[in-house]
Order: structure tokens, then sequence, then C-alpha cells
């Protein structure tokens, strides 16, 4: 059992910076303990008991199992991108039937690694998707997030027009699935003070579905060495009442070491690809920052050459120069390997992650090959929800269809998309 925490776990695991540890440790509300050899905070399980999303570290230790499908459930997947969604659904036991994606390079890669996959290349707005009505289990979502146009005190699909949302929203209302999943980051919690979350779920609502309370699921808690949220939004067809219930998370935080080494997540180091490079100039002020470090491990004036009039501004802009730690997760990865605001420096070498990096970060499969220039594929990656965690997600909706279909006794859809008409 663990015992102790450190001040990077303890970070992770509540989702704040370890400057925020270290004040709450010199004003008082959460005091640590120093380690004896190293002089390091560390913090006692125990201590972590006041915090309530951390009450997982202290149930029991079952092994997590995965749920086998009891039918060939069936997904519906809108902007797919590179799969990264779809492998995780696979991988939990979900067949997709259907993907559409209107970039031309992502939907190269999903063909490219999955020829029986249909995959539907072109623009949402012109598909109808009516043929599939009631013949998907589920339909599943990452659609951009984009404010609405309020028209009186309850938003409606009709007020959705124009935004991406409205054609999730339209496509489930055209296949009533008996679940539907969007995802998101983080930020549409807060976006438009709120309100287009809460458009979002009066719209769910208006066309038939409840919404259950929308989650922010991170991806450290299921086996992805990666700091990454993403927001889940759930709704339930309102004529099923069974209960959707998320992913537990694991106790277990992987780091960067565990993406590129051999070890529990890849029986291999990562392969050799394709990656971009740094300037020389930048790449000669980068080789002084340490593992884990940043701009402010910089001499005083190459901070001010690099950082230029940021360097002037407020805040502590922790990405800028800033170079991962083989101990610890990564930092969100972004769909460019080396912007100056969000820099993923390599622990070891003065580089940006190479291709095959990323995907490890992301849990990509090592044979899972990216279309396109390798900006292409780094920006295929970086948009992609990772692997694992789709797949943590696609075991509760597993053992979410297994309850629907015992419970109303329904019959597996046999279904041939390829058979049917879906016009461009």
């Amino acid at each position: 059992m663990k015992e102790y925490y450190t001040l990077s776990e303890v970070a992770d695991l509540l989702g704040k910076s370890k400057e925020t540890l270290r004040r709450w440790d010199n004003n008082g509300k959460l005091t640590a303990v120093r380690e004896p050899m190293s002089n390091y905070r560390v913090y006692k399980k125990e201590q972590l008991k006041i915090f309530d999303e951390l009450d997982f570290l202290f149930e029991n230790d079952t092994p997590k199992k995965g749920t086998e499908p009891s039918k060939a459930f069936s997904v519906l997947e809108l902007f797919a991108g590179a799969g990264g969604l779809a492998i995780g659904l696979e991988k939990a036991g979900l067949k997709c039937i259907a993907l559409n994606e209107i970039d031309h390079w992502a939907a190269e890669t999903l063909r490219v690694n999955r020829p029986s996959w249909n995959v539907i290349e072109a623009d949402i707005r012109n598909i109808s998707f009516a043929d599939l009505a009631g013949r998907v289990d589920v339909v599943t979502g990452g659609f951009p997030c984009q404010a609405f146009s309020y028209a009186g005190k309850k938003l409606g699909l009709n007020d959705a027009r124009g935004t991406l949302f409205y054609e999730f929203a339209r496509v489930v209302n055209e296949t009533q699935p008996l679940i539907c999943v969007g995802e998101n980051v983080r930020g549409l919690l807060n976006h438009d003070g709120g309100r287009t979350l809460e458009g979002m779920k009066s719209i769910l609502d208006e066309i038939g579905y409840r919404v259950v309370e929308p989650k922010i699921l991170k991806a450290i808690f299921h086996n992805v060495p990666q700091k990454r949220e993403r927001l889940i939004l759930i709704g339930i067809r309102k004529d099923i009442e069974v209960d959707f219930h998320f992913p537990k998370p694991n106790k277990k935080i992987y780091t960067l070491k565990d993406a590129l080494k051999k070890g529990e997540l890849f029986p291999t180091d990562v392969p050799v690809s394709a990656g971009s490079g740094y300037p020389k100039r930048k790449k000669e002020i980068l080789e002084k920052v340490p593992p884990g470090g940043y701009w402010r491990d910089l001499p005083l004036d190459l901070q001010k050459e690099y950082m230029q009039k940021s360097f002037y501004l407020g805040g502590g802009k922790t990405g800028m120069a800033r170079r991962m730690s083989w101990d610890e997760p990564s930092l969100t990865l972004t769909c460019s390997p080396a912007q100056k605001q969000t820099e993923r420096c390599h622990p070891d070498e003065t580089r940006p992650f190479t291709v095959r990096e990323y995907a490890r970060i992301q849990t990509f499969p090592d044979e899972w090959k990216f279309a396109g220039s390798v900006s292409q594929q780094y920006k295929q990656i970086g948009n992609a929800v990772p692997v694992n965690l789709a797949k943590d997600l696609g075991i509760s909706i597993v053992a979410f269809l297994n309850q629907v279909y015992a419970k109303y006794q329904l019959e597996q859809k046999n279904l041939d998309i390829h058979q049917m008409s879906l016009p461009i």
C-alpha cells in the first residue's frame, strides 16, 4: 500500500501546480513532511482524506476488469479525427460501424489502419444519417466548442444552427441511439460563463435525452502518461431507465518514462520516427534548462532574451522553455510540438518529441500509422482523445448497454452500413 505521495504526485492528483502546494504548505492549509534523505516535501496518504475527489485512494485495491459486451454494440462516431476515441472504444469491445471526419489526412489515417471501417470523409452538414434511425446503440462526437446565439431563456435546437454541436445533436435526433457521448476540452465548463454547456444540455433534453452531470476525466487516472483533461457529456434516451456510471480512477500514475521506455504500458522502447527540430539559437538556450525546468532556470540575461516582452508581464508562464521530466507525466500535448507558450522539450535531448513519442504519450499503439506530412501527423495526434482514456470510457458504455439490453430484452441490431444510403 502506498502511504506517502510526493509533491509532484499530489499536484497531479489535485490538478494544482506545485507552486500552489508549496504555498499551502507555508500557510498551513496542507502541511508537507520532509523526506529524511532528500528533504523533499512528501504527504502522508491520510492527509489527503480532506479532498472528496481523492476518495478513490482509500477504496479497496480490487483490480479493474473489463466488461464483456453481451451483444455486438454499434457506434456511429462523428468528428472522428485520427481515431483515438474509436480505438479505445474498439478495445472495450464496441464496434464502430461508421466514422465521419472532414479532414482529409485524418480520414486517410482511419482508412489506412482500419480498411474495414466505413469512413465518411465529408462535411457533416451535408450528410443525413436518417437511414440509421434506431439501428445504432451509441453516437459519439468530439464537436468543437462554439458559443450560441440565445433566443429566450431556454435554448432550443434551432438556436444552435450554424454550430457543430447542432450537427451532433441533429444526428443524435435522427438516429435515436440509446446513449450519446460528447467530449470536449475542460474549458467548455466555463465557456461563455457556463451558458454554452447549459445550452447543450437544454438541447439534448429537448430532443429526448436525459443528461448525466458532465464530468471531467483526468487522463493520468486512466493509464495515460499525460496531464490531459477531457469533459464528457452523456445523454441517455429518456425511455431508458438505466444509470450510467463513469469509469473509476486508477491509483497508479504513469510517467514519461513509462510512455517512451519498455515497461508496463509498452513492450518495447519507443520506435524511431520523424520529428521537428529547433532553430539554432533556441536550441542553445534550451540546452541550459534542466529536466523538469522552465525559463526561470535560465540565467537572467537568457530569460530576457528568450521571453522578450513576456518577461515583464505577470503570471508564471510555466510552459515557456519547458523541458519534460522522465519521472512525471507529460504536460498536455498540443497540435504543434514546439510552440513557445507550451514548450514540450525532450528530457535528455534538446529537441521536441518525435511523432511516435507524441503517439506514445497519447497511448496510440505503435502499429497505428498517421497519414500526411509530419506537421499533419502532429496535429492529428495532438487533437486526439488518449486511447487508454477512451478504453476506460468504453468499458463504462459497455456496462451500461449490457444492463439496457438485459432490462428491456432488446435484440441485437442487424446492420450492414455499406448497404445503407448515406447521401452526401
